[in-house]
């Protein structure tokens, strides 16, 4: 078990969360996950992406255990409860910690049949939005996400809490330029969320697969050239609200594109 707090294996986590994990993610090709949520999605099937290493402590192998989680072909390092907290961020960690592998996906990989939904984030920043709007996308049945340069780094750590275990379900497409997607897309049914859109989402007639356009967090579209091929689409509002938070407005289309599938 290490208990040292000077341990190379609290540096190497360090260096994928703190202030250049960023760099450190991109030239790795690794990311750090946390809890109990993310180990039992990570370990089911051939979720991707990979472990490389899982850190445990006395209490989070007991954890997997009583869950029913197997681990024994994992690569496995026992650590103590306080360089448990020297490695991680969250304030009551739950005793296990992994080091996994970034899956990095190109156009190529993307797989468009007659039911594919996907969403493509553009320019999005905040991270819980990112991470929320992956969870409902993995819960209404999308096929993947797609984000476009600019956009948060979706293997931060704040994006793989909020996505709670749904980025090893759903294949990520990240830095992808929107012109080559909708030049790979076979249909016109690509939807761009928008306040001023010219089609209400509840009017849509949804036949094939689509694609769902979500901008930034402050503005919005605007800087987006909007090709001929893609629908602005609003919701409409019967309240007062001047608008709806993103990670909110998505998940009412991503239910309104299920359902309107169903």
């Amino acid at each position: 078990m290490i208990e040292s707090l000077h341990s190379p294996h609290i540096a190497r986590v360090k260096a994928l969360l703190g202030s250049r994990g960023k760099k450190e993610r991109r030239e790795t090709g690794q990311f750090i996950a946390e809890g109990l949520q993310f180990l039992r999605e990570a370990s089911a099937g051939d979720a991707n992406p990979s472990i490389e290493t899982l850190y445990l402590t006395t209490s989070g192998r007991l954890k997997a255990v009583a869950a029913g989680i197997e681990i024994n072909h994992l690569d496995t390092v026992d650590v103590s409860d306080a360089v448990m907290v020297a490695m991680g961020e969250t304030v009551t960690p739950q005793g296990i910690l992994a080091v996994c592998r970034t899956p990095y996906l190109r156009a190529d990989d993307l797989v468009i049949a007659d039911g594919s939904r996907y969403i493509f984030l553009y320019e999005i920043q905040d991270p819980g939005n990112a991470g929320t709007i992956i969870r409902t996308a993995d819960a209404t049945g999308f096929s993947g996400v797609i984000t476009s340069e600019n956009s948060v780094d979706i293997y931060a750590p704040k994006v793989v809490r909020a996505s709670a275990g749904s980025l090893w379900h759903l294949p990520i497409f990240e830095k992808m330029d929107l012109e080559t997607i909708i030049d790979l897309w076979p249909n016109d049914q690509i939807f761009a969320l928008s306040a001023d859109g010219e089609k209400s989402l509840l009017d849509l007639s949804l036949q094939g697969p689509s694609l769902w356009i979500f901008g930034n967090e402050a503005r919005g579209l605007d800087a987006l050239e909007i090709s001929a091929r893609i629908s602005r689409v609003h919701i409409p509002m019967a309240g007062n609200a001047e608008s709806l938070n993103l990670a909110a407005a998505a998940a009412i289309a991503m239910f309104r594109v299920t359902s309107a599938s169903a």
